[in-house]
Order: structure tokens, then sequence, then C-alpha cells
């Protein structure tokens, strides 16, 4: 299979921590049938590797889901309880790439993600933001990455009937992600 034609203008091969202060796990889920509620989570490690052959580059992710951050503590606590995420017996989040491929002019990475014990897959489309020096004198990439899931295909099916008709909460979760990672030596 030949390489996909993308310029990426300072790619490098190589291994890269995500920078927590500088990146940011969030999402939306539709509320009310009328609003979108969006949260993010505070606490996550990740790595990426970026390989000589585009295709053969990985990433992989786990999240902290007791820092989940909506802006409003009993609702975080009711989404970390049983009814959601459960996080005293699922307190991670993670993402294991399995491929990456090219689909027109964007880039969709494709991987396993697993929540509450059950793992699906799932697809990003991502964009790569640029490679850059920093002032430390290192090296920096950044990503935009998005996608959409299921919350029932992970278990995480807690809802409540609205009067007149709907749910509390949507079925789908729109996840955005903004990453910066700094190359290691």
């Amino acid at each position: 299979m030949a390489e996909p034609a993308v310029s990426i203008p300072g790619y490098v091969a190589g291994t890269w921590e995500i920078d927590p202060v500088h990146t940011e796990v969030s999402f939306v889920i539709r509320h009310m049938m009328v609003s979108k509620v969006r949260g993010r989570f505070d606490t996550f490690t990740g790595t990426i590797v970026t390989a000589a052959a585009l295709r053969d580059s990985t990433a992989s992710a786990a999240i902290d889901l007791g820092s989940i951050n909506t802006g409003n503590e009993t609702r975080d606590a009711h989404i970390r309880s049983a009814d959601f995420f459960d996080t005293e017996h699922h307190p991670q989040m993670t993402f294991e790439s399995t491929g990456l491929r090219v689909d027109g002019d964007d880039l969709v990475l494709e991987g396993n993600l697993t929540i509450r014990g059950v793992t699906r897959p799932i697809a990003l489309a991502v964009q790569v933001n640029g490679v850059s020096p920093d002032v430390y004198g290192g090296t920096r990439i950044g990503f935009s990455a998005s996608g959409q899931l299921n919350r029932h295909d992970f278990g995480v099916s807690y809802n409540g009937p609205i009067p007149g008709g709907g749910s509390v909460l949507g079925d789908q979760v729109t996840i955005s992600i903004e990453v910066e990672a700094v190359l290691q030596s």
C-alpha cells in the first residue's frame, strides 16, 4: 500500500507525551431535548508515536473519569456514580489506536475506546495543527480530533423521562480533543 499523500510541515518520527496543561478532552450531550451540556476531563495522560510511515503512527490515552468537570459539582458527582461511569469500579476510560488512514483530505484515527469495562471501536477525525519548536528547546505538535459515540454502547444508559415525552439525555455524545504534545528525547 502506498503512503498517503499527506503533507505535514515539520513532521518528525518520534514519541510524544501529551502536555496536560495545553490539552483539552471535552464532550457535548443533548439535555432535556432543548439544549446541550458541555463538560471536560481535567486529568489524563497519553502518548503519540509518529512513525516514519505516517500510517504506522499510534496513539494511546488514559482519562481519569473522576476528573469530570461540567461546571456543576452535584451533576459531576452523579456522573461519577454507578448510574453513569461507576468510577468506584471503573476509574479510567482508555483509548488505544488500531490504525490511521486518509479519507480524502482528512486523517481518521481508528481505535478501541473502553468505558465501564466495555470496549468498542471508534473513529476520530484528526487534523494536524502544526509542529513547532518550543521556548524550552523542545519540539511540540498539535492535533484536533473529534468523533461521536452512543453512550448506551458502553453501558452508560441512565436516563429519565420528560413529562410530555422525550428523555433527559440524548444518546449521542460528541467528543472534542485538542492535543499539544512534546517530543521526547
